[in-house]
Order: C-alpha cells, then sequence, then structure tokens
C-alpha cells in the first residue's frame, strides 16, 4: 500500500537526472525469467518487464490521455551522465530528455530520461510535448523495445514529486530501428499506481 506525502503541484527538478538509489537491481537475464510474485506482482511484471507502451499501459489503466510535461533537454555531448553503460551505443553527440508522465488531470504517474543523438532528436520528436510513442507511432516507426535492467529503491527527489513514499520501481530500456539504437530510455512509476495494479507484491 502506498503512503502519500506532500508534493507541491510546482516540484520542479534540477536539470541533473534522477535514478532510483537501489535496494536490489536486475539485469537483461532477470528481464527475460521474471520475478517470483511475492517480489513483483504479476501486474506490475506486465508494466514493468513487458515490451509494449508505457504510455499506452498508462492510458489504459487511468481511462485518461497520458500526458507529457518535458522538464529537461539539456545537450550533454559524449559525457557518460552518470546512465546505465548502454548509453554507449546510443551514437553522440547526444541529448538528455526528463518528463513527467501524467493524466490529463495533473495526476504524475512516471518519471522518464531518454538520451538520444543529438543529430537527430528533432527527426523523432517533432512535437516535443508528446509522448515518444505518440510521436512515433506518428512516423509510423518500427521499434523494438529491449529492456536492460529493473530496479527497486529510493529516490527523494521523486518521492516529494509523485508526491508518494517509496520504494519505487524503475526500468531502463533501449529502443531499436531498423537494427539500429535509438534511444536509451529510463522510467521510474510512481507508487501511486496501485490503485490500479494494485499491491507490487503478492503474500504467498
Amino acid at each position: 500500500m502506498s503512503t502519500t506525502v506532500e508534493s507541491p503541484d510546482s516540484v520542479a527538478l534540477p536539470t541533473i537526472w534522477h535514478p532510483i538509489d537501489p535496494l536490489w537491481q536486475g539485469d537483461d537475464k532477470v528481464v527475460q525469467q521474471g520475478l517470483p510474485h511475492h517480489q513483483l506482482a504479476p501486474t506490475w511484471q506486465m508494466l514493468m518487464l513487458g515490451d509494449g507502451s508505457p504510455t499506452r499501459h498508462l492510458q489504459l489503466l487511468t481511462g485518461e490521455p497520458t500526458e507529457v510535461d518535458v522538464i529537461d533537454m539539456s545537450a550533454i555531448g559524449m559525457d557518460e551522465d552518470n546512465a546505465p553503460r548502454q548509453l554507449q551505443v546510443v551514437p553522440g553527440p547526444r541529448v538528455r530528455r526528463q518528463v513527467w508522465l501524467r493524466t490529463a488531470s495533473g495526476q504524475r504517474l512516471a518519471y522518464a530520461t531518454s538520451w538520444w543523438e543529438a543529430s537527430h532528436v528533432d527527426d523523432y520528436l517533432q512535437n516535443r510535448s508528446l509522448p515518444i510513442w505518440a510521436s512515433l507511432a506518428r512516423l509510423r516507426t518500427e521499434l523494438y523495445r529491449d529492456v536492460q535492467g529493473i530496479y527497486y529503491g529510493h529516490s527523494a527527489p521523486l518521492e516529494l514529486a509523485f508526491g508518494q513514499t517509496g520504494p519505487l520501481w524503475g526500468r531502463h530500456y533501449l529502443f531499436w530501428h531498423h537494427g539500429q539504437p535509438l534511444t536509451l530510455i529510463y522510467e521510474v512509476f510512481s507508487p501511486y499506481l496501485t490503485k490500479y495494479l494494485g499491491a507490487t507484491r503478492l503474500d504467498c
């Protein structure tokens, strides 16, 4: 059961990005195998470990359009940016984009950071206020979502911004297009989603 904490609507994060400080993490082998249900419930595994669009999933869960608040677009050049090691396969120089995914009525559901090749980011994010899935769907871009890692832990800035106490679940994945890495994405989901998905673990 998640606990709500006080969080002003105007919480703004600085332009560094916000990974989870993990209590536990798993690699792509764990992603492929799945987790015991006492660690992560099946409904949450479908969201976290599946290769479908989280934007679409959130819309189906809440019954509201999923909207994006862009909070950062930063040129980082060839900096490793404390990102997962898979950043190395995304050509540089790079741009880092940070967003909130929220309902149309304003409830924050997820935080996402993505890294793009700077020379191509405008080709794929022509309307930067749209979720990535919506932007790429408009372009009829064929993609493969390759989930590489999963995290369970804390992030004080994200917990404050979500208005929820942790621990939080997050993941990172690569988008592949025509056999080439398009972008690396790191997502963290709000415990508020227990309202729709139930508890994050089952008592077995």
